[in-house]
């Protein structure tokens, strides 16, 4: 323990923690020398952070050994610090590698919200206000520390990732800067409704691994954290990490078996009953639309892997934010899937070098975006998102007749015409040999004849009838090579019923849906469906093939954390039933095209 003058403890130091890297660290380039480095790195553990009259928040503080006053790295979630500095495999471990940041002249602070561990104060619904000006007042008290110089950045991912816009909107004076991956802005639509649905799935594995009674009473010793920390980043991960990989599925069931604390249950109740509108929804908002109030720089971080949680806010936040153009950075990474995430750390330092180090590290001639291209395996640039110059690419799904067959993408809208899918609740009865008489999804394709780059928000139209009053579509591209392998692009989902766009919360990448006034189906009558799938920038190249697939499940057309992607099942559709998909001008997927139109 670290006594009441924040000296380190002699037992919390004994062995340093070891750092680790993994993952996507720099999106292709390399930066100039580090502003520091080889600083080593020590612990003050369990450091209270006064945010309230007898209410204080609990704090690990690691900082360099060689003494000195340092800018603070500041992360901040509801989840428990317990592991965050030992390398283990768990999901809520998204606040990088303290002993990477310290090393390079930083102090990493790692905050726990009230309620959770040694943290004060009651346990309340997440990103709640309270939170945010804790936040703040952590921001604060950092700057005012003798080890730190009075600069304040955040880092993180995730949780720790989307509490940043929220606080930077606070604009406290201490807080230079922030770097935030795989981020939400809107809590109601980029979390609790994918598509107009709850998210059950997610929840349920999301409180299972992290709100758990043992969570909240959890206490790592420094000192063990550190021993594993020499075991789970040593070279060994390479050979364990992809083993552990294959076993993630059933892991994550695991964790949905686990049985949160009743005020988590509470709160899974409220969101699956409950908040069905905005008014209703027990999340709070989100910065979404009041992201003019920021005015720090930054860089945010997509993780294209992420297909039905944390799709969009990277986009919004990078659209909208108030911080001049010329001080905030898009980076589109590849899919990935590890844990702990590690990912990004490098890049991270290499912007906070250059924001409070001042080093001519090269990061203020980095094009304003950066993006990872499948198919070229490289990383490309831009000024801005959507792509200067690129043009729209609208394919046009036709029938090359039974609804089983692979149908066409065409350049030009054809004469009419219709297929039918089988819409299926997940879980329902269906007699042996069911899917034999009855498809249950759409495919269409597109040859390729000349390489082409498509980078840039992906939108689909579908001129659609069901014989309900509701029902639910998900689209979904790939790319199929040309020895027929396959692999997931994007993804996007709309409840027929919420149909209505909402223009106010609407961006140039992402079709925002009004899920507060539902309008049932007409049964048979044909309505227009547009929403966005998840940008995914890919070159194709002849011989290839652009998949399109329509159905009503997210698990029919999944791809899984194996594979790099974070996926997950949706209680949809409500009805059995018979989906139709009309061909015409308003059918279409548009994507973008750079280069040539």
């Amino acid at each position: 323990m670290a006594d009441k003058n924040g000296k380190p403890g002699f037992w919390d130091n004994l062995i340093a923690p070891k750092g680790g890297l993994f993952g996507a660290q720099l999106a292709g380039w390399t930066p100039g020398p580090a502003a520091k480095s080889g600083l080593g790195c020590r612990v003050l553990a369990d450091q209270m952070v006064e945010v309230a009259p007898s209410i204080a928040l609990a704090a690990d503080v690691y900082v360099p050994k060689a003494p000195g006053r340092y800018p603070a790295v500041i992360a901040f979630a509801a989840y428990s610090k317990e592991l965050q500095a030992a390398g283990v495999p768990a999901g809520n471990n998204e606040t990088g590698s303290p002993p990477v940041f310290t090393d390079r002249g930083y102090a990493h602070v790692i905050v726990t919200r009230r309620g959770m561990g040694r943290s004060g104060g009651a346990e309340a619904v997440y990103l709640n206000d309270t939170d945010v000006e804790d936040h703040a007042k952590v921001i604060q008290w950092a700057a005012a520390q003798p080890w730190c110089d009075g600069q304040v950045v955040l880092f993180g991912t995730s949780y720790y990732g989307l509490t940043q816009p929220q606080v930077a909107r606070l604009r406290p004076p201490a807080l230079k800067g922030f770097f935030t991956n795989e981020m939400c802005t809107d809590y109601f639509r980029h979390i609790a409704m994918f598509g107009g649905a709850p998210q059950p799935d997610f929840f349920a594995l999301w409180m299972g691994a992290n709100f758990t009674p043992l969570q909240f009473r959890l206490r790592v010793p420094p000192l063990l954290r550190a021993v594993v920390s020499h075991i789970t980043n040593s070279a060994l991960k390479h050979v364990w990490w992809p083993q552990l990989k294959k076993r993630m599925a059933r892991i994550m069931k695991a964790f949905q078996r686990q049985v949160p604390t009743p005020r988590t249950r509470q709160l899974f109740a409220g969101l699956m009953l409950d908040g069905k509108t905005r008014a209703t929804s027990v999340l709070p908002a989100g910065p979404s639309g009041a992201l003019g109030d920021i005015e720090v720089p930054f860089v945010v971080v997509q993780n294209a892997g992420y297909l039905n949680l944390h799709q969009f806010g990277a986009y919004d936040l990078f659209e909208n934010a108030g911080t001049p153009k010329d001080q905030c950075w898009l980076i589109v990474g590849p899919a990935t899937y590890d844990l702990p995430v590690y990912a990004w750390q490098l890049e991270a330092l290499a912007f906070f070098d250059h924001l409070v180090y001042g080093a001519d590290n090269g990061y203020a001639a980095q094009p304003r975006v950066r993006y990872w291209t499948e198919g070229a395996k490289d990383y490309r640039s831009a000024s801005d998102w959507p792509l200067p110059g690129s043009t729209a690419l609208r394919l046009y799904p036709a029938s090359n007749g039974a609804d089983a067959a692979t149908h066409r993408l065409d350049r030009a809208p054809g004469e009419g015409g219709t297929n039918r899918w089988a819409a299926v609740p997940l879980g329902a009865i269906v007699t042996a040999g069911f899917d034999e008489v009855e498809s249950q999804r759409l495919t269409f394709e597109l040859p390729i004849e000349e390489e082409m780059e498509l980078t840039g928000p992906v939108t689909v139209s579908l001129s659609f009838s069901c014989n309900e009053i509701d029902s639910y579509v998900v689209a979904r591209t790939g790319l199929v090579s040309a020895d027929g392998g396959y692999q997931i692009l994007s993804m996007g989902a709309i409840r027929p019923a919420c149909r209505r766009i909402d223009v106010a919360r609407s961006t140039m990448t992402e079709i925002a849906i009004d899920i507060d006034t539902p309008e049932p189906l007409t049964p048979g009558v044909p309505v227009t469906l547009r929403f966005s799938l998840t940008p995914q920038p890919v070159v194709l190249m002849p011989g290839e093939r652009l998949r399109l697939d329509i159905a009503s499940r997210t698990d029919l057309l999944r791809s899984d954390v194996s594979h790099g992607h974070a996926q997950f099942d949706v209680q949809v559709p409500p009805y059995y039933a018979r989906n139709t998909l009309h061909y015409g001008p308003d059918t279409f997927i548009e994507l973008r095209r750079t280069g040539q139109g």
